[in-house]
C-alpha cells in the first residue's frame, strides 16, 4: 500500500466492512477487512483484478459518489451494499457491507408466505368447490356422501397445517428462551411409540423401541420433545415402511454428555441433493407423495427448531434404497 497518513490508516481500519481506497484505475489503500474479502494486495494494483463484478467496477470507476448494491463480489450469492464516497485529491473510497442474510431472511419471508398460502389454497379451493356442487337439489346420495367425505379430509388438512404454522410461530417466539423443566427420555421414548401406534398398524408396520428403562433425565420441554420424537416416527412410518421392510427403530442412549435419540427406517431413502434442505419449511422431496399421506412439509422445519432451541443437534442420514436414519442429540446439561 502507499504511504498514508498514520491517522489514516488508523482510520481505514477501523471501519468493520470492507473499506478501499481508489484513485483512477489503482488501488491506494485497503483495510483489514477487505484484505481478508480480497487478498492481500500491494499498492499501485489494477482495481480491475481486485473487484470483477461489472456494476461496483463501473460505478467505481465513474468517479461519483453513489450508492448502489450487487451479487457476486467474493461468492456467487453474496449481496453487498457498497457506498461510494469522493475525497481530497480525487481518490474514491469504496466501502461494501455484506447485506446477504439480510436477503436471504427477505428472501426466505417471501417463499415462506407464498407457500403458506399455496398449501391453504389448494384444499380450500376444493371446499369450495365440493361446496358449491352439494348446494345442487338433483345431486345423488353416493355423490354427496363422496363430496361431503372430500370437503372433510381438505379441512383436516387446512387445519394440520395451520396448527404446524401455530406450532412453528410458538417455536421461534421461544428460540432464545431455555427450557426450565427436565424430561425423562425413557418415559418420551414410551410415549413416542404408543402416539404412533395407531399409524403404524395403518401402514402395517411396527415400531421397534431400544432404550433403557432408567436414562438419566435432561433439561428440556416435555411437550416439544415429544412432538420431536411424533413427527420422526410420523415420516419414518409414513415413507420409509413397506410391507417387504415394515420396521421403524427408536432407540434412546447416553453418549457422553447427551442423549441420543435415533429413529431409523430401511425404507427408499432420500436422494442427497435433497438432504440439505428437508428442513426447510413446506420443502418436499415428493409432493405429490407427502400430501397423499397427510405431511404439511411442517414437521422437519419443527424438528429443527425444537432441537435448537434444546441446544441440541440433529443429524439426518440416508442412502437410497437403505433407508433414513435420524439422531437428535441433546445435551444432559
Amino acid at each position: 500500500m502507499i504511504a498514508l497518513p498514520a491517522l489514516a490508516r488508523d482510520l481505514l481500519d477501523a471501519l468493520p466492512e470492507p473499506a478501499l481506497l481508489v484513485r483512477a484505475e489503482r488501488l491506494l489503500a485497503a483495510n483489514a477487512a477487505a484484505r481478508a474479502l480480497f487478498g492481500q494486495q500491494a499498492a499501485g494494483t489494477d482495481i480491475r483484478l481486485i473487484i470483477r463484478q461489472p456494476q461496483a467496477l463501473a460505478a467505481i470507476l465513474s468517479g461519483r459518489s453513489q450508492e448502489l448494491e450487487v451479487t457476486g463480489i467474493g461468492g456467487v450469492d453474496r449481496s453487498w451494499a457498497v457506498t461510494l464516497r469522493s475525497v481530497n485529491g480525487g481518490a474514491m473510497l469504496v466501502r461494501l457491507a455484506d447485506v446477504s442474510m439480510v436477503r436471504a431472511a427477505e428472501k426466505a419471508r417471501v417463499d415462506f408466505v407464498a407457500n403458506a398460502s399455496h398449501e391453504l389454497r389448494t384444499p380450500l379451493a376444493t371446499v369450495l368447490g365440493y361446496a358449491e356442487t352439494l348446494g345442487e337439489e338433483d345431486l345423488p346420495d353416493e355423490l354427496r356422501q363422496r363430496f361431503a367425505g372430500s370437503i372433510l379430509h381438505e379441512a383436516r388438512r387446512m387445519l394440520r397445517v395451520v396448527e404446524d404454522l401455530m406450532s412453528l410461530s410458538r417455536i421461534e417466539a421461544d428460540r432464545f428462551v431455555l427450557p426450565a423443566g427436565r424430561v425423562d427420555p425413557a418415559e418420551l421414548v414410551t410415549m413416542a411409540a404408543a402416539n404412533a401406534s395407531a399409524l403404524a398398524e395403518r401402514r402395517g408396520c411396527q415400531v421397534r423401541v431400544d432404550a433403557a428403562e432408567s436414562l438419566p433425565s435432561i433439561p428440556g420441554d416435555s411437550a416439544q420433545l415429544l412432538q420431536v420424537l411424533d413427527n420422526l416416527l410420523a415420516n419414518a412410518l409414513r415413507y420409509g415402511c413397506s410391507p417387504d421392510r415394515p420396521e421403524v427403530l427408536l432407540s434412546a442412549a447416553v453418549s457422553g454428555r447427551s442423549v441420543v435419540f435415533v429413529v431409523a427406517d430401511k425404507g427408499d431413502g432420500i436422494p442427497p441433493e435433497h438432504l440439505p434442505r428437508i428442513t426447510q419449511r413446506f420443502y418436499r422431496v415428493d409432493e405429490a407423495r407427502s400430501r397423499d399421506s397427510g405431511g404439511t412439509g411442517l414437521g422437519l422445519a419443527i424438528v429443527k427448531h425444537i432441537v435448537e432451541r434444546h441446544r441440541g443437534t440433529l443429524d439426518i442420514r440416508s442412502r437410497v434404497g437403505q433407508g433414513t436414519e435420524v439422531r437428535v442429540r441433546l445435551p444432559l446439561r
